[in-house]
């Protein structure tokens, strides 16, 4: 393989490294990934983002965390990914339908002199059952206690595209780095990501996220979705809410027919690897 020319992109400080592999030509994205995302010895990321031709949408998107690991969906990055195939003429509509592996996730491109400022994406329905979170339970987890080390945490989780585990209290109550003790409990055969989550009134929460397989982020758009549902089951929020994340803000809106995240996508810089045989 030759050079790679890529794109850093970043959805409120959740940042990636867009690639195009129309051709199939990557041999393994895993070690890509590891290679790339690397902050001391690569272009640095939380994640790629690989553009695919599709059978069944307009596009296909495939994410690979920082650690090499499969992520099935990803809410700013996916913001990302839609604004680069448009900017890109890989896909030329404002309304893009994105095959991912949590289905096919709806895009809707505010756009002005052919630049995309915002995106919407559908991020579909949220569940709780167990085994499609995984989670080895045969109860939901809604406000379920449990203790770490001698401290309590109180767990809401549930699948929003990825496995979310929901802390709602005080964030000074926490270090986003004790995400890691949850992240790989017992419980969830394959981690969870964990956000810790205060609600500052009924139409605003701060949240800050430990994600699976990156670690602190600055954004996690899932993570946001994901803590709105859980304040808005427990009757905390209303149905439209301000996400402040540590990189931004974001919109989040609970309807009837799933859960929709509109937030911004920033292209950074572009380049050109040196030559790699990954």
């Amino acid at each position: 393989m030759n050079s790679i020319k890529f794109t850093k992109m970043h959805g409120a400080g959740n940042n990636f490294i867009v690639l195009e592999d129309l051709d199939n030509r990557f041999k393994d994205l895993n070690l890509l990934a590891k290679v790339l995302c690397d902050r001391a010895f690569g272009i640095g990321g939380d994640g790629i983002l690989v553009v695919k031709k599709s059978n069944t949408a307009d596009i296909d998107m495939v994410i690979i965390n920082a650690d090499g690991s499969y992520a099935a969906m990803c809410g700013n990055g996916i913001r990302c990914f839609a604004k680069y195939v448009y900017e890109n003429g890989i896909v030329n509509k404002e309304l893009i339908n994105i095959g991912t592996g949590d289905g096919i996730k709806i895009a809707r491109l505010v756009v002005k002199d052919g630049v995309a400022s915002e995106v919407t994406i559908d991020m579909g329905m949220p569940s709780f059952e167990p085994d499609k979170i995984p989670a080895i339970t045969d109860k939901p987890i809604i406000n379920k206690t449990i203790n770490i080390q001698g401290k309590d945490y109180i767990l809401n989780t549930m699948l929003m595209g990825v496995p979310h585990t929901v802390i709602i209290d005080k964030l000074n109550n926490y270090q986003v780095e004790e995400g890691k003790l949850i992240e790989k409990l017992s419980i969830f055969p394959e981690g969870t990501n964990v956000n810790f989550c205060e609600v500052l009134n009924k139409s605003e929460i701060r949240v800050k996220t430990w994600e699976r397989g990156a670690g602190a982020t600055l954004a996690c758009g899932t993570g946001a979705c994901a803590s709105v549902i859980a304040c808005n089951n427990l009757s905390l929020v209303e149905d439209k809410v301000l996400v402040h994340i540590p990189g931004g803000t974001l919109k989040i809106e609970v309807t009837t027919n799933g859960v929709l995240m509109t937030g911004p996508a920033v292209k950074v810089f572009q380049g050109e690897t040196l030559e790699m045989n990954i």
